[in-house]
């Protein structure tokens, strides 16, 4: 399994838009387990993004297919940073297969 969870900072007053955007390209992704943006309360320009996928081939595969690659093209501009990029080995969790960590 591979984990990535990430902070992505959007160009002030534009979080909603690219929530959007990012939420529109993640239907028919291999892979894919878990796909998951979230606001930050904190923060009102802050996104999360926490992906599980069966595999890191799997996370780099889905960057060339068409609907992901038009939804980095919509949302560059609306894109003002990242931080906090982290990878991970999902063990298990709610959503997730229960094999996932076996």
């Amino acid at each position: 399994m591979y984990g990535l969870i990430g902070k992505m900072t959007a160009v002030s007053g534009q979080r909603e838009a690219l929530a959007a955007i990012l939420l529109e390209g993640t239907d028919g992704m291999p892979g894919c387990l878990s796909y998951v943006v979230a606001a930050d309360p904190s923060d009102p320009d802050a996104l999360w993004i926490t992906e599980v996928w069966t595999d890191q081939a799997s996370h780099q595969g889905s960057l060339a297919l068409p609907q992901v690659q038009q939804a980095i093209a919509r949302g560059r501009p609306l894109i003002a940073g990242f931080s906090n990029r982290v990878e991970t080995v999902p063990l298990g969790g709610a959503g997730l297969p229960a094999d996932i960590g076996r």
